[in-house]
């Protein structure tokens, strides 16, 4: 490589930093020789205590330039914003090499770029004012973003800002954070996957559009831990996993604990699925499909202790069309507010229920629709145990029909199937009594025991 400008600017001030750094610029070297392929283009760390912003951005710009990726030795890097170039490679030592949070906004910006890369780097701020809506890395109309195996600590905003983005976010720790971990709005083709995302003040991972269309992200294998809902609201945040407006969402294979709402919310997002997903200790809905959306699949995951398991609602908002199928969901409490708790599934329209396992429900097992919202709805198979009731069904004159049949329900204690206005029972157990009165229904072949 010959002699560039990052070389003639830092000629005089590259011996008095050699000069102060002593071995660890010996050590620097010797450990960029072992990473073949890369260079630190004399960048070595600075312990936090120099503003390294200048150098740090000409290697970063001279890195994208040559193509020859920039490695960052284990240390602390103290840097304001770096705004980062087509190409830009940059890799550490994994949870040791640190850019730590000067002033500025975003510690790594891009914006208009493609074929990013970045790896074993820990972003961190410690806290400071990032600004309204800041982050330690934002990104906007990037295609083929690739993180990996990065940290990013202690943002006083947003973790990761994605506008526009395209490509991989994987491995990597998103936690301390002031509100979201990681919020991407418009993706084009992105993939968050295996990455541990804890303690923030509103949310975990959030997937928006800024108008209703197709998304495709997929969060997958991720875990995601206490989260909550410090900004307030009715279920806007305290969500481990929110989609909104976002459609074709797959979110599969995620740990998610410890909730102040939502495990995974899904609002006016068409197609979403939530397959195979294990959720415990939320403060509300475990798993949510509402408002104006048309599809959902919610199959195969396990919730453990949620006021309301399931729920798939606002017909009167367009919400309809949806199979939940073989959850297993158990350990359900009251939340006495405006809404009725304590449920295991919940389901308005055009909706098939079938092979569930609830265990523990202090109000209904399965509720079906709710006064006039209600429409063609399948509740089939289901192993209800140890509920008040175990299926609530209404019988408004403007709801449409259910068809209720091959249900066990074990240890209802109000009735297995009922009727109910709202949320209040009415008449008898339809399993024990002919449901004929109620034109609605049709109910066949379910088993009640005491």
């Amino acid at each position: 490589m010959g002699v560039g400008r990052r070389q003639v600017l830092l000629g005089g001030f590259g011996f008095g930093l050699a000069a102060a750094a002593g071995p660890r610029l010996a050590s620097a070297r010797d450990e960029a020789e072992t990473r073949e392929g890369f260079s630190t283009y004399g960048i070595v760390p600075g312990g936090g205590e120099i503003d390294q912003t200048a150098t740090l951005q000409l290697a970063a710009d001279e890195a994208a330039e040559s193509g020859t990726p920039l490695f960052l030795p284990a240390g602390v890097y103290s840097t304001s914003r770096l705004s980062l170039k087509s190409g830009a490679q940059i890799e550490g030592v994994p949870g040791r090499s640190i850019l730590r949070h000067r002033d500025g906004g975003a510690i790594l910006s891009l914006d208009g770029v493609e074929n990013v890369r970045l790896a074993g780097l820990v972003l961190e701020a410690e806290g400071k004012p990032l600004g309204g809506g800041g982050s330690l890395l934002a990104a906007t109309a990037t295609k083929h973003l690739d993180l990996s195996d990065c940290r990013f600590l202690g943002s006083s905003e947003h973790g990761v800002v994605l506008r526009k983005v395209s490509g991989w976010i994987k491995n990597c720790e998103i936690g301390e954070i002031g509100k979201a971990g990681l919020f991407s709005e418009d993706a084009a083709g992105l993939q968050i996957a295996q990455n541990h995302v804890h303690d923030c003040g509103d949310n975990g991972i959030l997937v928006w559009r800024s108008e209703t269309g197709e998304d495709g992200t997929i969060v997958s294998g991720n875990r995601i831990e206490r989260v909550a809902a410090k900004s307030g609201g009715s279920g806007q945040n305290g969500n481990g996993i929110n989609v909104f407006r976002a459609g074709s969402v797959l979110i599969n294979g995620n740990r998610i604990a410890d909730c102040a709402f939502s495990a995974i919310r899904s609002n006016a997002g068409s197609n979403c699925q939530m397959i195979g997903n294990s959720c415990a200790r939320l403060g509300e809905v475990a798993l949510y499909a509402e408002f104006a959306f048309e599809g959902a699949v919610i199959a195969n995951n396990l919730v453990d202790k949620a006021a309301i398991g399931i729920s798939v609602t606002n017909f009167n908002e367009g919400g309809r069309l949806a199979v939940v199928q073989g959850n297993l969901i158990r350990n359900l409490f009251l939340r006495k507010d405006a809404e009725i708790r304590g449920i295991g599934i919940a389901v308005e329209a055009d909706t098939v229920v079938s092979g569930n396992v609830i265990e523990g429900s202090p109000a209904f097992g399965v509720m079906i629709g709710w006064g006039p919202y209600l429409r063609d709805v399948n509740v089939t198979d289901n192993l209800i145990r140890n509920a008040h009731i175990g299926i609530g069904v209404s019988t408004d004159p403007a709801a449409g029909a259910a068809l209720i049949t091959g249900n066990l329900i074990s240890g209802a204690k109000d009735g297995a199937i009922r009727a109910i206005s709202g949320a209040t029972p009415v008449g008898p157990d339809l399993v024990k009594e002919s449901p004929e009165s109620y034109r609605n229904l049709a109910v066949h072949a379910n088993i009640a025991r005491g």
